[in-house]
């Protein structure tokens, strides 16, 4: 795969004018550094020859060469025979071009599709030191928020009010991340042996938490083309649950988004038996061409809502900030359970999250323009290679959920990790047991990358039909680790 080629106009344009204080080469070299760590000119693509790139910005050939010299002296720039010089990441950064790897036991050329999770966005250095300039306001205190930074908890009621639920600061507060606000809400609700209403498949991280607390699950099915509303109002009259853990916004793992007459039904049966709802928002802002306005949130039908948000998709998971929004009287019995678990996320991470949720409180339009190349780029290589796996495609999300012919989804992933492709099997997703037939695939990296992907999954397809597959190690327990996102 040859490396792509960043025109020297377009370099020019991205580089912009240098500063008039200090050395022309340095700021040069300073914009081009901030370009690259930023994501805006990706890890692997090729520079303009210094002879170009002196043309096109009406600088010297020396300005150009020391600021070439200054990028590959730190680490951003390597030159490579045959493809002049390559933009690259100081040693012990993760490349992109090796996949999104999240445990150094992942051998070096594997794609992980692991973790549904994006790269940080364009923007994210500039936000970086805008948060160091905001922070000598909070550096006379304690660093202890407990319900976070006020201005952060405004721009999260905000978004929220413009969605459609009408939200004010002091019914937000802040945590470190999705999974953390959920296990906060599970300990507030539940008491050993009370009854939860879960979807099965669904996002596995609340788990742990539940067999903690000695929970047991009723579980609703969510079918690929959406959920089997009349079976889960049933199921909810019947439960005697106190609590229903739901992810009705471009569901994780199957796509599926819930109508607003469905969440007003499903609202109405929780309504009936007093039981709460807890609302995984953190894929809500991914719409890609989901048609029309979206959905009102969950709690805009149905009064007794815990939501719960989180940056880790919109923005970067990197930054570990979420947050919950409910009544004032549930924050307070909220606040009480979470001190065991979050006694405050990073100011300095939350004043990053205000700067980008300032500039786009959702989704840049340059990033779903990306997520729905890799999306497609996969949907067609899966038709192409894979016909016999079968799939809706999703109008949002980040995850195609792929359903094999049979009940091999151990096998495959095995098979596929062989072949240097690491991605979850179906029974990691299941609330109540089974899903052997089942496989989730993000399509969070280039399309190139997600075309190699269905290679090396279709010859791990190809060893299972043909009976190679490698033998299971311990049964629904893969060896690359656990499911981060």
């Amino acid at each position: 795969m040859s490396a792509p080629v960043l025109p020297a106009v377009r370099a020019a344009e991205l580089i912009g004018s240098t500063p008039g204080d200090g050395p022309a080469y340095q700021g040069v070299a300073d914009a081009l550094r901030l370009l690259i760590a930023d994501g805006r000119i990706a890890v692997g693509t090729r520079l303009p020859s210094e002879r170009d790139l002196t043309a096109a910005l009406g600088l010297s050939r020396t300005t150009v060469s020391s600021a070439y010299a200054v990028l590959r002296e730190r680490g951003y720039l390597t030159s490579r025979r045959g493809s002049g010089s390559v933009a690259s990441l100081p040693a012990g950064v993760v490349r992109r071009d090796t996949g999104l790897h999240l445990s150094a036991s992942v051998p070096e050329g594997s794609i992980d599709l692991t973790c549904a999770a994006l790269r940080a966005p364009a923007g994210m250095t500039q936000a970086a030191e805008a948060a160091i300039a905001a922070s000598p306001d909070y550096l006379c205190g304690s660093g202890y928020l407990l319900n976070g930074v006020p201005e952060l908890r405004a721009v999260v009621a905000a978004r929220y009010t413009e969605r459609g639920l009408p939200t004010t600061a002091d019914e937000v507060i802040i945590t470190t991340g999705a999974v953390v606000g959920t296990a906060i809400a599970a300990r507030a609700l539940l008491s050993a042996g009370d009854t939860v209403i879960m979807e099965t498949p669904t996002y596995p991280n609340i788990f742990p938490t539940l067999k903690q607390l000695r929970a047991r699950i009723a579980a609703v099915p969510v079918e690929p083309t959406g959920w089997d509303i009349p079976t889960m109002t049933s199921t909810i009259r019947a439960s005697g649950a106190k609590a229903a853990f739901l992810l009705p916004d471009f569901h994780n793992p199957t796509g599926n988004l819930m109508s607003d007459g469905e969440r007003a039904t499903v609202a109405k049966a929780l309504a009936r038996g007093r039981i709460t709802a807890v609302v995984d928002e953190t894929v809500a802002e991914m719409g890609l061409d989901h048609d029309g306005p979206m959905p009102l949130p969950f709690g805009a039908h149905h009064e007794d809502t815990i939501s719960i948000g989180s940056a880790s998709k919109s923005h970067w998971g990197g930054l570990r900030i979420g947050w919950i929004r409910a009544s004032r009287p549930r924050l307070e019995e909220l606040s009480a359970a979470r001190v065991p678990l979050d006694i405050g996320a990073p100011v300095i991470d939350q004043l990053v999250l205000l700067h980008l949720m300032r500039e786009n409180p959702g989704m840049t339009p340059e990033r779903r323009r990306d997520l729905i190349a890799s999306r497609d780029a996969l949907v067609d290589a899966l038709s192409t290679r894979l016909p016999e796996l079968t799939f809706v495609t999703p109008r949002g999300g980040l995850c195609l959920w792929l359903e094999l012919p049979e009940a091999v989804a151990a096998h495959v992933t095995l098979a596929a990790e062989e072949e240097g492709l690491l991605f979850a099997s179906g029974p990691r997703f299941a609330a109540a047991g089974g899903l052997e037939r089942w496989i989730r695939l993000p399509y969070v990296l280039p399309p190139t990358d997600m075309v190699e992907a269905v290679e090396r999954l279709a010859a791990a397809w190809a060893k299972v039909a043909d009976g190679r597959a490698p033998r299971l190690r311990t049964r629904g327990t893969p060896s690359h680790g656990p499911l981060v996102a």
